[in-house]
């Protein structure tokens, strides 16, 4: 019988929340630490689909990635940093 992973739907990250990446994606001119908001969520939070947008609403990025490369944003623990996109 296979084993069956247990799903912890409390830590879960939600369609339409801020996440931050936490590794770098030069290709895509993204940094650890640049703020994405989820559009979709894979197989239980496995995989999440991820907007970057710049400050003025356009798309930098529209990336799959796995759940170790984000993590959710604490509110009002954490400020937002700009810098420019190269």
């Amino acid at each position: 019988m296979p084993v069956r992973k247990r799903i912890n739907f409390e830590n879960m990250i939600n369609e339409l929340e801020t996440v931050a990446l936490t590794i770098d994606l030069p290709k895509h001119h993204l940094k650890d630490g640049d703020v994405g908001t989820v559009v979709l969520v894979y197989n239980h939070g496995e995989g999440y689909e991820v907007e970057f947008v710049a400050t003025d609403g356009n798309t930098i990025a529209f990336k799959t990635l796995k759940a170790e490369m984000i993590r959710p944003t604490f509110g009002a623990k954490e400020i937002l940093h700009l810098r420019e996109i190269n």
